[in-house]
C-alpha cells in the first residue's frame, strides 16, 4: 500500500505547466495539486528522482493570472495509465512565488 508522504495541505490546481530539467529540454506537463512545499505534476515524460529543475506554471491570485517560475527537485516519478505522476518538493522559493502559492492556498 502507498503512502501519501507530502507534508502540509494540498489544493487542487489544474493547468498547463513547464518542465525544464537541469541541462535538459522543455517538457509539457499539467498541475495536479500544490502545496507550500511543492507540486504534482503530470506529464507524457519521465524524470529522474533527485534531478532538479524549474517549474513555470500560471495561477489566479486574487483573480488575476499570475505565472510561477521556481525550481523543484524530483520526489517520485511512477508511471501511472500513459502518463507519469511527479511530485517535485519545492527549492526555496522567491518571494513572489512564494507569496503567490500562499495566497492561493487561502
Amino acid at each position: 500500500m502507498l503512502v501519501d508522504s507530502r507534508q502540509g495541505a494540498r489544493k487542487i490546481l489544474r493547468v498547463r505547466a513547464m518542465i525544464v530539467m537541469d541541462g535538459g529540454h522543455p517538457m509539457a506537463a499539467r498541475t495536479f495539486d500544490l502545496g507550500l512545499a511543492g507540486i504534482s505534476l503530470t506529464s507524457e515524460n519521465k524524470v529522474t528522482v533527485g534531478a532538479t529543475g524549474q517549474i513555470v506554471f500560471e495561477m489566479l491570485v486574487d483573480g488575476k493570472p499570475q505565472i510561477v517560475n521556481t525550481r523543484g527537485k524530483v520526489n517520485n516519478c511512477i508511471f501511472s495509465g500513459d502518463e507519469f505522476k511527479i511530485g517535485f518538493t519545492f527549492l526555496p522559493l522567491d518571494n513572489e512565488a512564494a507569496g503567490a502559492i500562499t495566497k492561493f492556498m487561502r
